[in-house]
């Protein structure tokens, strides 16, 4: 079922269109050579087998999106219509077509009627499904799911042993290095006594107080400057 999903889509869709040939059921109409697939078209398809290729495409929209309508799929094959300087406008697909696609391929037990819900329409049948799962293995190359059986055997995992890493014991043990004593140098710093601050004030107020008295004995006296004065 998931391969369906993995392969490129067109590819898919061309094969099965291959094998829906197969089937007599299903058949192109005589008004299918001169048709229109919808109003937007201006010309029919150019492709002689393009019947096979759309019941194809249904078949894969069936399987996908099912439970599905005419009306849902003339919206999905619809497009828009040139209309000259008018702007385009989006017409359905043909109505006719998908519905007579639908009724042959419900007819070969590709598709069947059902209801899920609110839902009604067209779901994908198990032959449908084969037919798909069948295809989807061709291209990819592989075996379809249903058809494989896995043996006991490749079930088993091979479980792997840890791989034990013998450790020889060593001979010779290193021995720890013996360090030497660094030789410390000792340099013979003299030590400066310390001045407190609080000496340093006592000091210059010594110093000041000194300084005044010297000055106070230097100033002369009234009685000597008379003294000179008489001389």
């Amino acid at each position: 079922m998931k391969d369906i999903y993995n392969v490129p889509q067109n590819e898919l869709i061309e094969k099965t269109a291959l094998e829906l040939k197969k089937i007599p059921s299903i058949k192109p109409p005589a008004w299918a050579e001169f048709v229109k697939t919808g109003t937007h078209k201006e010309r029919p398809p150019s492709r002689d087998d393009w019947w096979y290729v759309r019941a194809a495409a249904i078949l894969r929209t069936t399987h996908k999106l099912g439970p599905i309508g005419v009306s849902k799929l003339r919206a999905k094959y619809g497009g828009k219509k040139n209309r000259g300087v008018k702007p385009e406008k989006f017409y359905s697909g043909s109505g006719k077509i998908i519905r007579t696609i639908l009724q042959q391929l419900e007819e070969a037990e590709l598709v069947k009627k059902a209801e899920k819900g609110v839902h009604k329409g067209r779901i994908i049948a198990p032959k449908g499904i084969s037919i798909l799962d069948k295809t989807a293995a061709q291209i990819s190359g592989k075996k379809p799911q249903a058809a494989q059986k896995a043996k006991p055997s490749e079930l088993k995992k091979e479980i792997k042993k840890p791989e034990v890493i013998e450790k020889k014991p060593k001979d010779i043990k290193e021995k720890p290095k013996e360090e030497k004593p660094i030789a410390q140098k000792t340099e013979k710093v003299e030590k400066k006594p310390e001045v407190k601050k609080q000496d340093i004030k006592t000091e210059k107020s010594q110093e000041i107080k000194k300084s005044a008295e010297e000055k106070k004995e230097k100033v002369p006296t009234a009685a000597e400057l008379a003294k000179k004065a008489k001389k």
